[in-house]
């Protein structure tokens, strides 16, 4: 991330998120990625408990072309444990805005004053750490390429990139290299008991587990440390373990969570090998309902009173758009992976910085300059459409020819998007 004027620039990277600590080195074999359904798939019946197979169905992933995809799409700028250099503080987005919350940024402090509301719901992400032996690969290839809101107290998201599935298993093979969790059967175990331990080890302090009975213990943002709301931020809903987890992997992390990831917030309980399967078993096998999608807005119609560009920029463009369509001339050539690239995306020349440069739009696959408020064939114009789509993809409405905006943030409200839609329809006065 560049040092800019523009507050909300700082934040350019604000839409990819997911990392911590500690590179792993990559080893000279390229493994294969498992195919074969994870978690969810793993459907039971009649009781029956899951285990890990010992020789899964493979799609071959190179984690040579792995490795440099990840470079290509710099997983680095936002994640640690990519097995990549450390980025400068220019281009590291967690970092950077570490040292801008905590007042040691090179900067005025009436610039900090001025960027720290843009940066501080982005001060950590999920590491990528040790990937290998917590979560399957067959979940990676899925998740790069119609990624899932994990962590329900962890404002950013990690966006839908410009993947193709074989690249995704390229990354997958990549991330999960090296050393793989031992199979492990869960035969005898007992899910209830395991319930039990999962309220009397108050993993609900941290972790939601939708889907099932609520837990006695809730996590409770803006309470306790900063270790303890880091923690809350960066924990799971446990509804997707079943889906990311291996039973054999699982068992190891709720044994010794430290010793397979270091430096993880994750406490151990000290369990028993028999309680770990047990909390496996639970974790991995209860019923769920179905998962509770966020209603789609109704579509407001368009204001009658005047909207001029001003409170567009107030209330959406300064506070979203501009971190991913900045000015370039500010940020030393970087406006953001929606103007100069960037993350694997190719330069659109879409700048929001100004009215002007609103108003100039984008260029299209073939080089030339479109407008982003041309009407699609329903008469809705692109830019408003953009934004419906994200709204979509909350209600689990994904479209892939369009990927909704803002990218890895939350959907605009109806409101918000109302404002935009009346300005447009307004001939976007200044």
């Amino acid at each position: 991330m560049r040092v800019t004027t523009t507050a909300v620039l700082l934040a350019t990277v604000t839409l990819l998120a997911a990392c911590d600590d500690k590179p792993t080195p990559t080893p000279a074999s390229s493994p294969s990625v498992s195919a074969a359904p994870s978690g969810g798939a793993r459907a039971l019946t009649s009781g029956a408990l899951p285990h890990a197979a010992a020789a899964p169905v493979a799609l071959a992933g190179d984690a040579a072309e792995g490795q440099r995809l990840v470079e290509q799409y710099e997983c680095s700028r936002c994640h640690q444990g990519t097995g990549q250099p450390a980025p400068k503080l220019a281009l590291d987005c967690v970092g950077c805005h570490q040292q801008i919350l905590a007042g040691k940024f090179p900067a005025s402090p009436a610039k900090l004053a001025e960027w720290k509301p843009h940066v501080a719901y982005y001060q950590e992400t999920p590491s990528l750490e040790a990937l290998g032996r917590r979560l399957e690969p067959a979940y990676l290839v899925a998740f790069l390429q119609r990624p899932e809101d994990v962590r329900p107290h962890l404002v950013p998201s990690m966006p839908r990139l410009p993947l193709s599935a074989e690249q995704a298993t390229h990354v997958a093979a990549y991330l999960t290299r090296g050393e793989r969790p031992k199979a492990q059967r869960l035969d005898g175990a007992d899910p209830a008991h395991g319930r039990a331990l999962l309220e009397n080890k108050s993993c609900g302090s941290c972790h939601e587990f939708s889907g099932v009975a609520p837990l006695t213990a809730r996590p409770k943002p803006g309470v306790g440390s900063e270790e303890q709301q880091r923690a809350i931020r960066l924990a799971p809903d446990l509804r997707h373990t079943r889906d990311r987890w291996s039973p054999g992997a699982l068992v190891e992390w709720l044994l010794e969570p430290e010793r397979v990831k270091p430096g993880t917030l994750m406490p151990s309980h000290s369990l028993s090998p028999a309680e770990a399967r047990d909390l496996a078993a639970y974790l991995l096998t209860t019923p769920l309902e179905p998962p509770r999608l966020k209603a789609l807005p109704v579509r407001l119609p368009v204001l009658s009173r005047r909207v001029r560009y001003a409170e567009v920029v107030e209330q959406v463009i300064g506070v979203t758009c501009r971190h991913c369509h900045g000015d370039a001339d500010l940020t030393l050539g970087d406006g953001g992976p929606g103007n100069t690239g960037g993350f694997g995306f190719t330069p659109r020349r879409m700048d929001l910085s100004t009215y002007e440069r609103t108003n100039a739009g984008l260029l299209n696959a073939q080089g030339e300059r479109e407008s982003v408020f041309a009407k699609l064939p329903d008469g809705t114009p692109r830019l408003v459409a953009s934004l419906i789509a994200r709204q979509r993809e909350e209600a689990g409405q994904v479209d892939p020819q369009v990927r909704g905006m803002p990218l890895g943030l939350p959907a605009l409200s109806a409101e918000q998007v109302q404002l935009v839609e009346s300005w447009v329809a307004q001939g976007r006065p200044r």
